[in-house]
């Protein structure tokens, strides 16, 4: 199995290219809103580890931004929590689909946190900043000092950009990205 990673900022379309590609996606931040509804277990280890903060179950994700705003710590108390229930997810997804010839892996910080193994083909993709930015913004739960808080924990995007074997320049049209995507996978299937 090839697994086909999908790095680059907040808000460039990562998941939109992780889609397009056409194989099963790991898409680490629905794993997370899914922890938030159903895992209990999740729920009491935050709540122990940010008791002014998180209350009920399912976690309200208007608690958990409340939490990164109040103290820059709590993001690394929530991602302590988080992170290894992930890494699990993403084997299981691993098991699941180890016969097929790829996947790919929509996971905002796969670098940062070691995730990603030594064949992984890394994909960056690049997007203007202002596109970015209004893109951010239409969000509904958008907070650019949360945003900043987020871009702390991510390593430089040039350094990511420079780890990656392919860059797909995203201009957020969707033709543009799939003959984009065309063009990584059959370099990819050729040099297989």
């Amino acid at each position: 199995m090839i697994r086909l990673a999908v790095v680059g900022d907040i808000g460039s379309g990562k998941s939109h290219v992780a889609k397009t590609f056409g194989f099963p996606v790991f898409n680490a931040d629905n794993e997370v809103a899914l922890l938030y509804k159903k895992n209990r277990k999740c729920f009491k280890k935050l709540k122990k580890a940010l008791p002014k903060h998180i209350f009920n179950f399912p976690i309200n994700k208007k608690e958990v931004a409340k939490a990164i705003m109040a103290n820059k710590n709590n993001i690394k108390k929530i991602t302590k929590v988080i992170h290894p229930e992930i890494k699990n997810k993403m084997s299981i997804f691993a098991k699941k689909h180890k016969n097929k010839k790829f996947v790919v892996l929509d996971v905002p910080l796969l670098i940062e946190n070691k995730i990603n193994k030594k064949g992984d083909i890394l994909i960056f993709v690049d997007a203007k900043k202002n596109e970015v930015n209004k893109r951010l913004r239409r969000r509904p739960n958008f907070n650019l000092k949360m945003m900043k808080r987020f871009k702390k924990l991510q390593l430089p995007l040039e350094f990511k950009k420079k780890r990656s074997s392919f860059i797909i320049k995203n201009n957020f049209n969707n033709n543009f990205v799939k003959k984009s995507v065309k063009k990584i996978m059959k370099k990819i299937l050729f040099n297989a």
